[in-house]
């Protein structure tokens, strides 16, 4: 298999009367799209025989508010509600699967458990101090090796390959945001937020803590930070896909005031096994 069918390619395709952005996403069997303009029906029927002709399990759309209702009609399901994705208006993740086991949750009650015990914990206005021996600083290519390290020490498998060095220096060329926590020049945590300036929002992802330094509040310090960052560059939505298992990583976005906008179902192949992500997404105060 090439080198392409294992990762991920961005494409852009026009079509007689549309255009779409997605995202063929070998490593997760999925076609994800990103954005897309002009007739619906053929941009939707399009991507399903793409997806369905390199054997791809899932597609999902991030929809504008005014088509969601006609992908539903074709059989997608909404899985979450990104709150003002594009330019400050709502984008809809409808969801369609091509595969049984795919589309099938193995732990959906254990995850609902789970979120109802973080959505009763009081939040956590105050930012916490940065704890002494620890460092919090903006991360930089010379960063690259050691965040790699970190990423392959933390996860057993990983959505994009945040295990190779150059593939996180490639991001930071694209802009994407890193800031990390050191403890004696020892980098124990690390988060990251992929910023899409055409339409003012941010992924918050690649959140790693090495074991023995977490319950600490360093993610939260990270966050905190990375939003900082975010509203300095007049972003607007931020977002992130938590492990629907990980109670402390669900907690800590509810603890950041993020609101829960929905579960997508195995979407994402991360530590070992294709996984459910709980969607959350918080309205930044731009300047």
């Amino acid at each position: 298999m090439s080198m392409e069918r294992r990762g991920f390619v961005n494409k852009v395709e026009h079509g007689r009367d549309y255009t779409v952005s997605f995202c063929l996403d070998y490593t997760n069997k999925r076609l994800r799209v990103d954005d897309y303009h002009g007739n619906v029906d053929r941009m939707y029927a399009r991507v399903a025989e793409k997806a369905q002709a390199l054997k791809l399990t899932k597609v999902f759309i991030k929809s504008r508010e005014d088509d969601w209702r006609k992908l539903l009609s074709k059989g997608c399901m909404l899985e979450g509600i990104y709150k003002g994705y594009f330019l400050g208006s709502d984008a809809y993740c409808m969801a369609v699967y091509y595969d049984r086991e795919r589309h099938t949750s193995d732990y959906w009650m254990e995850e609902d458990a789970i979120l109802g015990k973080v959505l009763e914990l009081p939040r956590k206005t105050q930012r916490p101090p940065v704890p002494e021996r620890f460092q919090l600083r903006l991360a930089d290519k010379s960063d690259a090796e050691r965040l790699s390290e970190l990423y392959h020490t933390v996860f057993q498998t990983y959505p994009t390959p945040m295990n190779d060095p150059h593939y996180v220096t490639k991001t930071m060329e694209g802009g994407t945001i890193y800031y990390l926590v050191e403890c004696q020049r020892q980098l124990i945590s690390a988060a990251s937020a992929e910023v899409n300036t055409i339409y003012a929002n941010a992924e918050m992802t690649d959140c790693a803590t090495l074991p023995a330094y977490r319950s600490q509040g360093l993610m939260r310090l990270l966050l905190h930070a990375l939003e900082d960052e975010l509203i300095a560059q007049g972003v607007s939505c931020a977002y992130s896909l938590a492990r629907a298992l990980s109670f402390g990583m669900n907690a800590v976005f509810h603890h950041m005031q993020f609101t829960y906008s929905g579960r997508l179902t195995k979407n994402c192949d991360i530590y070992d096994k294709f996984e459910d992500m709980n969607l959350w997404c918080k309205t930044l105060s731009t300047p």
